[in-house]
């Protein structure tokens, strides 16, 4: 199973919501469900969260050894894997898939010996598909985007780029239905958008480049690239990314 993290904020139930997950294992669910049938939780309530629900920086420390103990016990007992963590509305919940169940109470008394002063609940059942890996703590294509915006962002600011100055940014598209490449480029003309040239990836699938001039911030370019995404879904094209060069000061 391989160890590939991601952090993200979604919505969820109308609240802000932190998620963790195992990105390395999306590959490996139709594999890994068979042998982790069973879902399992370790929910904790926070003691001094956020006013929005999240975790504070002043309890971060001992969530995070509360973290390290869970870890070390199911390793410990050897009975499932950890795949991914879920904050919001005041609480923080531990999730994993189990081979089997008879030492689950082993585990949480081995874990949680020192967390007396902490409310905790915790339970399991049956989870042959994996829905709470896939629908709860992976993304959906929108909120995997903008992970992908933050990154790219990240790595401007560390090149010393304000991210401030307009420039060119150059996205890419692939079809994956009938299109029309005339009617997107009249649709993306509409917003300013130049369409550079057809493209073709590794695979085969044929595509088409484009570009505008704008800010590459983080909030600015979520909310291109989300309308980007609706409008090239509804003429059978699928969004796939963007890249920009740097700007100094």
């Amino acid at each position: 199973m391989q160890e590939y993290w991601e952090l993200y904020m979604k919505n969820l139930e109308g609240k802000p919501a932190s998620i963790l997950f195992n990105a390395g294992i999306s590959m490996e669910v139709e594999a890994l469900r068979y042998v982790y049938p069973i879902v399992a939780f370790v929910k904790v309530k926070l003691q001094e969260p956020k006013e929005n629900g999240l975790l504070s920086d002043e309890e971060q420390p001992e969530i995070g050894f509360l973290e390290d103990k869970l870890e070390a016990s199911m390793i410990k007992f050897r009975i499932g894997k950890y795949v991914g963590r879920v904050i919001s509305d005041g609480y923080v919940t531990f999730l994993y898939y189990l081979q089997f169940t008879y030492n689950w109470q082993d585990f949480l008394n081995f874990a949680l010996d020192e967390f007396e002063h902490y409310e905790i609940t915790s339970g399991f059942q049956n989870d042959e598909e994996w829905n709470y890996y896939k629908k709860l703590l992976f993304p959906t294509p929108k909120e995997w985007q903008i992970i992908q915006n933050h990154k790219v962002c990240d790595q401007l600011r560390a090149k010393e780029d304000t991210l401030q100055t307009p420039r060119a940014i150059e996205h890419k598209a692939f079809w994956v239905g009938d299109a029309n490449l005339e009617a997107v480029k009249e649709a993306l003309g509409a917003e300013g958008f130049g369409v550079l040239e057809e493209i073709e990836n590794e695979e085969g699938v044929k595509g088409f480049s484009f570009y505008r001039i704008d800010k590459p911030f983080y909030t600015e370019i979520d909310e291109i690239t989300m309308w980007l995404i609706d409008l090239l879904e509804s003429h059978g094209a699928s969004y796939d990314g963007w890249e920009t060069s740097v700007v100094k000061g």
